[in-house]
């Protein structure tokens, strides 16, 4: 349907899913039902197989044409979303130690106030240190965590 807005082919991708676990079944109970090295089953079981790998390999060329090919990031977006967010906070716990990153996290929910700006405010850490510990590259994996930011961390008290 021209113009359609509902999900409609990730919903058919799912539909293709769905069958496939039963033809799945359908391939399990026929080699179960084999006796010593004959199966008499072998043809349900090459049919299931064959129409399972069709069927997901059209849904997936669909999912991939009609409903992947064109998605562009809205960067300016997605960064205000990064900075709104209290998960965040989740990165800052190893150099401000888990009470610190705690008070944080429930200041930010309660004061709409970024994480970001909250650790400047207090003298937590510098804007270069916050930028780096939470930019986007880092925070997704981009860039390893490990060795980037040489920045104290925390150590536990027992």
């Amino acid at each position: 349907m021209p113009g359609k807005v509902n999900p409609v082919i990730p919903e058919v991708v799912n539909q293709v899913a769905f069958s496939i676990i039963g033809a799945d079944a359908t391939v399990t109970a026929a080699v179960e039902g084999g006796q010593l090295q004959l199966n008499a089953f072998e043809p349900v079981i090459a049919t299931s197989i064959m129409q399972s790998l069709a069927w997901m390999s059209n849904a997936c060329r669909t999912l991939r044409i009609n409903c992947i090919d064109g998605i562009t990031a809205n960067e300016e977006r997605l960064a205000e979303m990064v900075e709104a967010s209290v998960g965040v906070v989740t990165a800052l716990t190893p150099y401000l130690g888990y009470q610190e990153s705690a008070a944080l996290a429930y200041e930010a929910l309660s004061t709409k106030v970024p994480v970001r700006q909250l650790v400047i405010e207090r003298g937590l850490m510098t804007e270069a240190e916050i930028a780096k510990l939470l930019s986007p590259e880092r925070l997704s994996g981009v860039v390893p965590a490990t060795g980037a930011i040489p920045l104290p961390m925390v150590v536990p008290e027992n």
